[in-house]
């Protein structure tokens, strides 16, 4: 494909008819919307109202290598080097996940819940830093500390957080290290959106996903799923042993909320909720530990 006198419709068009053996029809018009949104700065209505305009070489080269690049499977937010989490822009790269619409939900509750609050919040596994910098921009009395096992995370998450013009403390910190666990100081409120699919699920995963997210945020070992999630209870019940108490918000495997529940019920809590996601599925799950 030439750029020879190639207008926005043509490059449309294209997207379309070799995306199709690839991709939903619905989600070629979303990646035509994103690619012509970063590449030419479009809004959804300047697709109809430009489509007659010719795309300059640089344009058109930009786009090419957009398509090109969709046809190996390739998550257009790493393409683009970017997405949209909670009305922010956010920088991904394959060393972070990106970021997903029932994280938002997760976001939104624990604004909602803490709203005007002089807290301190905990970020387990914290990625791009999406979860961090959006809990600071909405709630901004509370102070965020966000960990990750990745340095090359990190260097996103703190990226994002000058991009977003928050104030967040990151540190590398293996949550599964109870050493690394002890350097960490009391919280109010601990947030985590930990691996939680299991091999045997894997099959099941999208090419997009296997092939380009990283797996070290993605997955868990078949005979130990809940991993993480003991971790960072083990990290709140040596607060609960103080005159403190610690509000813990997880998202989680739809197929393992009971599971989890179990293992909160054995260590003595009873107070928790386990809440449903847009599409209706376990998704999140509310912990109060009180001290003791």
């Amino acid at each position: 494909m030439e750029n020879k006198m190639i207008t926005v419709n043509d490059m449309m068009l294209a997207f379309e008819a070799e995306l199709k053996p690839f991709y939903p029809m619905e989600e070629i018009h979303g990646f035509i919307r994103w690619a012509f949104g970063y590449v030419c700065d479009y809004a959804p209505v300047d697709m109809v109202l430009k489509r007659d305009n010719l795309l300059s070489r640089e344009e058109f080269l930009m786009l090419f290598n957009v398509l090109e690049r969709l046809k190996t499977y390739e998550p257009i937010q790493y393409i683009l080097g970017e997405t949209e989490f909670y009305g922010m822009k956010i920088v991904v790269n394959p060393s972070v996940l990106i970021p997903r619409p029932e994280t938002e939900e997760l976001v939104a509750l624990i604004i909602k819940e803490n709203h005007e609050q002089t807290i301190t919040i905990l970020d387990v596994g914290t990625g791009s830093g999406c979860i961090a910098i959006a809990l600071k921009k909405h709630l901004p009395k509370a102070t965020i500390l966000a960990v990750d096992i990745s340095e090359e995370a990190l260097i996103i998450a703190k990226e994002n957080a000058v991009m977003n013009a928050v104030s967040i403390d990151f540190r590398k910190v293996n949550i599964l290290d109870e050493g690394d666990r002890n350097t960490l100081p009391h919280v109010d409120v601990i947030v985590s959106n930990p691996p939680y699919i299991t091999r045997k699920e894997m099959p099941m995963m999208e090419r997009n996903v296997l092939d380009y997210e990283p797996h070290l945020a993605l997955f868990v070992e078949d005979d130990d799923p809940l991993i993480f999630y003991r971790a960072t209870l083990a990290f709140a019940f040596a607060f609960a042993k103080t005159p403190h108490s610690v509000l813990i918000y997880w998202e989680i495997n739809e197929s393992m909320g009971s599971a989890l529940a179990e293992i909160l019920k054995e260590n003595g809590v009873d107070d928790f909720t386990i809440l449903q996601d847009m599409r209706g599925k376990d998704r999140m799950m509310k912990v109060m530990l009180k001290h003791q």
